[in-house]
């Protein structure tokens, strides 16, 4: 490949969020014409920054960043913007295209097949599921045509029908693309390198080769530097011994003595930073409200939305303490909607939960959080909310375990990573202890590292729980009771 294949390059950037919050340092990588590469690291290492520093929307502290003349970039994020959500689809189309687009219907039905997606083009975003969503998201990224193709985490709310059109598209994709996910089949089906962004060295490491090989070379690459640095220690404690033995001796001895010390100096400088892997979350436990007995809750009915048109259906669902119940169906089906009606217990919900049964719910969207609120003050109020009598010791005790430090504790949450996110709102659910447990599509954003520590809590969830996740991996690991297919 000659030097005009660069597309794109960072020569020792480096950036931060305001004073004493570095995000990257002196990061340098390169993109050639055509190459498919994953960026990989920890939640809220800044892989979602470096695609900021990409688009323009940050600019660096320092270094370079060089886009070949005429590199045309589009993105498609992880959600869609707030400001966005009362936009007609076409609306949000016509947003992606700086001038007038005359035919933009035409192209909007072209790139909703691309996604396996139909709707009508005077429809509300906000209307749409998060798989839904999602499939927008990347229509609006992939109608621009980009020699740039920036994906943050595209199978987020996605069924297995969405995710392999979108492996399908990407394989076929001739330009230049880049993707942040945790998605390992995914990544492995396409990716010709990884970009990993390390959370303690705030540095790049760029590899090559498909998703597994990758892991193997970094794998080989740790086991590398801890047997260098395992025989370093070796030599530098023998020199350290030579040294006391002579020093001991006197005279013309104690030269040598010095010589023996000066040479351990020089190992320990030889010795290398080994690689850190990600830090996992700690085991935990989501207590449940412990007074409860008898049914918690009662589904008598619910809505299915076929070809866009809602239809009732009956069905008797009861579920008491430790009873799982799985929602299955694809996306657009209703699985959200009927969660959000559920947790709202209003008249038309088609269910009833017992008085005085504590609600936890993960939304995918987050929505539960107050984003104005520090993660502190998130995690305090829900302490109070549950009517508890805790203390900041063992808040911070449980944020700690999820990863959520003192430099993150005082941060707003509409500041976190999308990952971060979801640690906040795990960490409120074991503070709650909730009586009846709502999850929906829990596994989104999290570093895969996570997610067996996460299942294993659910499992062993001793209160009333319903569930919605696209990721059969994930499901396979929890007890599931019941199961209600919207689709059947």
């Amino acid at each position: 490949m000659s030097k005009n294949d660069t597309i794109l390059s960072f020569d020792e950037v480096s950036f931060e969020y305001g004073h004493n919050k570095p995000i990257l340092k002196e990061v340098s990588f390169s993109l050639r014409r055509g190459m498919k590469v994953t960026l990989m690291g920890q939640n809220g290492a800044g892989k979602s920054t470096i695609f900021g520093l990409i688009t323009g929307t940050q600019k660096p502290e320092s270094g370079d960043i060089n886009i070949s003349n005429g590199v045309s970039i589009a993105i498609a994020k992880q959600v869609i913007a707030r400001d966005q959500l009362d936009l007609t689809m076409r609306e949000f189309f016509e947003k992606c295209f700086k001038d007038k687009v005359y035919d933009i219907d035409v192209k909007i039905d072209e790139v909703l097949e691309i996604v396996n997606f139909q709707a009508p083009h005077d429809r509300i975003i906000r209307s749409f599921s998060g798989g839904q969503q999602a499939r927008l998201l990347l229509a609006s990224a992939i109608i621009q045509n980009p020699d740039l193709l920036l994906l943050d985490e595209p199978t987020n709310n996605l069924d297995k029908a969405g995710i392999q059109h979108l492996t399908d598209f990407l394989k076929n994709y001739k330009k230049t693309v880049m993707v942040i996910s945790h998605d390992a089949d995914f990544l492995n089906s396409f990716s010709d390198g990884v970009l990993y962004l390390d959370v303690y060295t705030r540095e790049i490491e760029q590899y090559f080769g498909n998703y597994f090989d990758v892991v193997e070379q970094i794998k080989a690459r740790i086991e590398k530097e801890n047997m260098k640095n395992a025989q370093l220690a070796k030599e530098i404690q023998e020199n350290k011994d030579k040294a006391n033995f002579f020093a001991q001796k006197g005279g013309q001895m104690r030269l040598v003595a010095k010589r023996m010390r000066e040479k351990a100096e020089e190992l320990e400088e030889e010795k290398v930073d080994v690689r850190k892997e990600d830090k996992t979350i700690r085991p935990f436990e989501i207590p449940s409200q412990p007074e409860l007995v008898g049914e918690i809750i009662k589904i008598n009915s619910y809505k299915v939305i076929i070809n866009h048109k809602a239809t009732n259906r009956k069905t008797s669902i009861s579920l008491k303490r430790n009873t799982h119940l799985l929602l299955k169906g694809p996306n657009g089906i209703g699985k959200s909607t009927l969660l959000q009606s559920i947790a709202e217990a209003g008249p038309k919900s088609g269910a009833v939960i017992a008085p005085d049964v504590r609600l936890g719910y993960y939304r995918q969207d987050f929505s539960t959080l107050n984003f104005e609120d520090t993660v502190f003050d998130s995690l305090m109020n829900v302490i109070k909310d549950a009517g508890r009598d805790a203390g900041e010791e063992e808040m911070r005790s449980v944020a700690a375990s999820f990863l959520i430090t003192s430099d993150v504790i005082n941060t707003k949450i509409g500041s976190l990573s999308e990952g971060q996110k979801g640690l906040v709102a795990f960490a409120r659910l074991v503070l709650e202890r909730p009586g009846l447990l709502i999850l929906d599509e829990p596994t989104n954003h999290i570093n895969f590292r996570h997610l067996p520590l996460i299942a294993e809590a659910l499992n062993n969830y001793k209160g009333a729980m319903i569930l919605v996740s696209h990721v059969p991996e994930f499901v396979e690991k929890i007890r599931i009771d019941e199961t209600l297919d919207l689709e059947g």
